[in-house]
């Protein structure tokens, strides 16, 4: 369980009910997400409160009668996902700040502007965001806010997903070195090891990150690895 002074209230009223649970701000994000967390790493109290304030426990018959049963784990789950977080003005501004950043970085990463076939700087969709005046709630999952605010910017930058694939050649003496960290990096599609050592693939990135996929191959092999541009599409 987490330490009381972490805990924030999570609220739900049903039926002329109130029911109250202590939890992890970010913990409870991760469940309202779908994320597998353990009930008892994301609150403070094992015990469903009528006030948590005033340490008042909700009734038994209380609980039947809007949940249907009194087993905390899935009380609170359901408290969670359905009830009302109450965040400091402080935790929502640094949960909004994260989920926004991990929108910019993800977009950065993966988007390209078809007109020029580059990624578009993370400075550049951050000014779209707060032209379009993107909200961006803290208890969303990642894939759905990108999802929002791609959206959004459509109509002011020209975006659109896209992948590379390319034709990669490791020389013999960084193969065995950067075999992992490439297939780590990367969707590999084929490879082969030649003869002399060497290492052949064909694989698949995120448009986004073209530059920083050159710059790999260059550090891992001082320069000497050969890429070769396939498709993007």
């Amino acid at each position: 369980m987490i330490p009381l002074e972490q805990a924030v209230v999570a609220r739900l009223e049903s039926h002329g009910e109130r029911f109250e649970i202590l939890v992890d701000p970010d913990r409870a994000a991760e469940i309202r997400q779908g994320d597998d967390i353990d009930i008892e790493d994301a609150v403070a109290a094992l015990f469903v409160f009528e006030n948590a304030s005033k340490a008042e426990k909700a009734p038994e018959e209380s609980l039947k009668k809007v949940f249907g049963e009194t087993d905390f784990a899935n009380v609170a789950v359901r408290i969670i996902k359905k009830g009302e977080i109450h965040l400091t003005a402080e935790q929502r501004k640094k949960m909004i700040e994260d989920k926004r950043k991990q929108v910019v970085t993800f977009i950065s990463r993966n988007a390209i502007n078809p007109q020029t076939k580059l990624p578009h700087p993370p400075m550049r969709i951050e000014m779209a965001m707060d032209e379009a005046r993107v909200n961006i709630d803290p208890f969303k999952h990642v894939d759905e806010l990108v999802k929002e605010t791609v959206k959004a910017l459509r109509p002011l930058i020209p975006i659109k997903f896209a992948e590379m694939k390319f034709a990669v050649k490791i020389p013999a003496d960084y193969a065995p070195k950067a075999y992992g960290e490439i297939a780590s990096a990367t969707t590999i599609e084929r490879e082969e090891w030649q003869n002399d050592g060497s290492w052949i693939c064909v694989c698949r990135i995120p448009a986004g990150i073209q530059e920083e996929f050159y710059n790999m191959i260059n550090r891992l092999t001082k320069g000497d690895g050969e890429v070769k541009i396939l498709s993007q599409d």
